[in-house]
């Protein structure tokens, strides 16, 4: 009788389908993954709509924070009759008119330039025991002096230049070159107006300084002819502002009256004008953005809390449903936000958002613009308009209100955003747990169905060897009982 131990596949030794049943009892012990598998995905689901939601969040924040700041309901326009002259820019502060200007004189700033030399990277200087010596460079402002030490081997005009422009100081230094053999060093200051004139002197080294020594308080040079010289003047920028004369430093002029810039660029003959007008495009425009970013927002929040009524008596959703459909960090939201749209600041007839045109529609929830009358606030009651928004900037104002709300909505530590992803995040960490724990258990069910079913087919195996045995014995000995009779 020849029996085995093992078997290469379930069923052969017995005749059984064990391999069958086998594969519908695996099929059967999966089933326990599957609540945890629709669990999963219905949170990662969820955390995918609150990136959404946090993201449509973010765009009406920045449009709130816009409305917040004072300088959005301030601005104004610059035009100049004299574009030659001058043109002007402008911040919040400038007061609307019309003003007279005459430019007589530009600033200037001031050049040097030393007499030629033959060489311009062969050194000037003398040679000292110390291989040392001291270039100052001080200016007419007050600043602290360029204080330059230079070796000997820097003397040379192309030395001097990288010392001194690698001090970075306030002066610029060049070299030009006049022909092959004539250079001229080239030092100029990098502010116009007489503050900042240069007297420059070499200690430790005369013969340098004869070079390129200058005293602007003398106008003269250490060297006489052979040395340095003004090649242009320092000079102010001098005009008149609504017939006061004044006179400026730099052709950049911002503190004649708050909020105005002045750039001169030329000379006048006869008055200019330049004229500040109020622009109220800015406000206009960022009220605009606001709004349609609220819309955009409203219609994130249908989306994800989208309801469409199922079958009576299914006992499920409706496969179309938004993802966050009853969801409390969204109703919160959603409804405090509501109720800082409504609210007000301010104690002129310009205190809510509905009196400069902004209301909402009570059907969709969405904001409409009454661009009349939203206009005519702007431009009549631009102060009540800021004061309404802006408050005091930190606590009072409805965008600032708005903006706060936002500010905590979004905080990536403590916000109810980040709290809600925190919670799904621990939730599909603790089902994947499961999941291993679970599959973990089937793996070992379906192992022991094995070795049992194998156990099973081992012994059909040898039973049917034994019963094949016995029968071929029973009819052998059938046989000869036979032939004996």
């Amino acid at each position: 009788m020849a029996t085995s131990g093992t078997i290469s596949s379930l069923g052969i030794g017995s005749g059984l389908n064990l391999s069958d049943l086998l594969d519908n009892l695996t099929t059967a012990e999966k089933t326990r993954l599957t609540p945890i598998t629709t669990a999963q995905t219905k949170y990662s689901a969820q955390l995918t709509a609150y990136g959404t939601m946090q993201s449509a969040l973010q765009t009406f924040a920045d449009a709130a924070t816009a409305l917040a700041s004072a300088k959005t309901y301030g601005t104004t326009t610059a035009t100049s009759n004299n574009t030659a002259a001058f043109s002007a820019t402008t911040t919040t502060g400038a007061a609307a008119g019309k003003y007279t200007i005459a430019v007589s004189d530009l600033a200037v700033a001031q050049t040097l330039i030393s007499a030629p030399q033959t060489s311009n990277t062969t050194a000037l200087g003398a040679t000292t025991s110390g291989n040392s010596r001291t270039l100052t460079i001080s200016q007419g402002d007050g600043s602290k002096p360029l204080s330059i030490n230079l070796t000997d081997s820097q003397t040379s005009l192309t030395g001097v230049r990288d010392a001194i422009n690698s001090a970075a100081g306030g002066v610029t230094a060049s070299i030009v070159k006049v022909s092959d053999s004539s250079y001229k060093l080239v030092l100029s200051a990098n502010n116009t107006g007489t503050d900042s004139e240069m007297t420059v002197s070499v200690s430790g080294d005369d013969t340098l300084n004869n070079i390129i020594g200058y005293d602007s308080s003398t106008g003269t040079s250490t060297g006489g002819t052979n040395g340095m010289s003004q090649n242009t003047a320092a000079a102010n920028a001098k005009l008149t502002f609504n017939g006061i004369d004044l006179e400026r430093q730099s052709n950049t002029i911002s503190d004649i009256q708050d909020g105005i810039t002045l750039n001169l660029t030329g000379t006048t003959t006869t008055d200019a004008t330049l004229t500040i007008a109020k622009d109220t495009s800015t406000a206009s425009t960022a009220i605009t953005t606001f709004v349609n970013a609220y819309n955009s927002l409203q219609d994130t929040f249908s989306g994800l809390t989208k309801f469409t009524a199922s079958t009576l008596d299914s006992g499920t959703q409706d496969s179309s449903n938004g993802v966050l459909l009853g969801d409390s960090t969204l109703r919160t939201i959603q409804t405090q936000l509501k109720s800082a749209l409504g609210g007000s600041n301010g104690s002129s007839s310009v205190n809510t958002l509905a009196s400069i045109g902004i209301t909402s529609d009570p059907t969709t929830g969405k904001l409409t613009i009454d661009s009349t009358k939203l206009s005519t606030a702007l431009s009549s009651s631009t102060s009540a308009v800021q004061t309404m928004m802006v408050g005091d900037g930190k606590t009072t104002g409805v965008m600032t209100k708005i903006a706060n709300l936002n500010t905590n909505f979004l905080n990536t530590s403590t916000g109810v955003i980040a709290n809600a992803e925190t919670s799904v995040n621990n939730t599909l960490k603790s089902l994947t747990t499961q999941y291993n724990a679970v599959s973990d258990s089937i793996n070992a069910t379906i192992a022991r169905y094995k070795t049992q079913f194998t156990a099973l087919d081992v012994a059909m195996t040898k039973l049917n060897s034994t019963s094949t045995y016995l029968t071929q014995q029973f009819a052998t000995t059938s046989s000869s009982s036979s032939l004996g009779q």
